[in-house]
């Protein structure tokens, strides 16, 4: 599917951006416009995701501490923010929010068309929140789709929301990935778009939140099954990183930049990898 199918491909009306920030990359709110870039971008002044310098060398590379925890890793958060949602669904139809903005879909699909990823391919959504990335999935042409979420307002959403548009055969659970007990396996592609860096932001224990989270991942893929993560609070080279252990890197999906002071930055990294045994 091409970017301008997709611009018009969400038959549900998008809600407006959210204000502007000028810490926003680093306190984790990424939440994004219908235009897919960054509410936050023109107004900020750091050009990293969630780090004080745009260094790629391996001194320079962010620790776990090297951002704050923030309300946007509770799951408290989320359930508030979903059943908002939730409510403001079943009175005028609005899905809420797309994290990242719809282009963060479109470069994920052009990926998967790209990488010829088959119709009947599992597909795991991890933190499908209110469900229209499994819609666009969907409308793609994939069959064999899950999406999972600890938040229940979000899974009920999800689950309208695909009603909705009369997406039907989609897997929705409420289930949090990190203590998901080996339920979740076998999936070519997990897709990940701001989930890990709400787990990164959690205030308890941030740091065992994400070795689960990749424990989790690798129970979940197969063997060459693929991982898509997008984020707003790790650059690529710290995803790399991150996921070095299990994990090949297959290559870095383009993303809005932008110069500041001199240097170049991105709005986010969207970054895929390959599980490697």
């Amino acid at each position: 599917m091409d970017a301008a199918m997709m611009e018009t491909s969400l038959s549900i009306p998008m809600p407006p951006a959210v204000g502007n920030s000028s810490n926003a990359l680093s306190s984790g709110n990424c939440r994004g416009r219908p235009d897919g870039l960054l509410s936050t971008m023109e107004d900020s002044t750091d050009i990293t995701h969630g780090c004080g310098n745009a260094s790629d060398s391996e001194e320079d590379r962010c620790s776990d501490s090297d951002f704050g925890t923030s309300k946007l890793g509770t799951k408290e958060y989320w359930e508030d923010a979903y059943q908002r949602e939730l409510e403001t669904f079943k009175d005028i139809g609005d899905v809420g929010e797309i994290w990242f903005g719809e282009e963060s879909m479109s470069r994920v699909l052009r990926w998967m068309d790209k990488a010829k990823i088959p119709e009947n391919a599992a597909i795991l959504d991890i933190g499908t929140g209110n469900g229209t990335f499994l819609v666009e999935l969907a409308k793609s042409g994939y069959k064999n789709l899950t999406g999972i979420d600890y938040s229940p307002a979000s899974v009920e959403l999800a689950r309208n929301v695909l009603q909705a548009v009369d997406v039907s055969d989609v897997t929705v659970k409420e289930m949090d990935f990190l203590n998901c007990q080996g339920e979740l396996k076998g999936f070519d592609v997990c897709i990940d778009k701001g989930t890990f860096d709400a787990i990164s932001l959690n205030p308890d224990n941030t740091k065992e939140g994400k070795k689960l989270y990749l424990e989790a991942l690798k129970v979940a893929l197969k063997d060459k099954g693929f991982f898509a993560i997008t984020s707003c609070n790790w650059t690529k080279e710290q995803l790399l990183e991150r996921f070095s252990e299990g994990f090949e890197f297959v290559q870095e999906l383009p993303t809005p930049s932008f110069q500041f002071g001199g240097k170049t930055g991105n709005s986010v990294a969207a970054v895929i990898f390959k599980r490697v045994h």
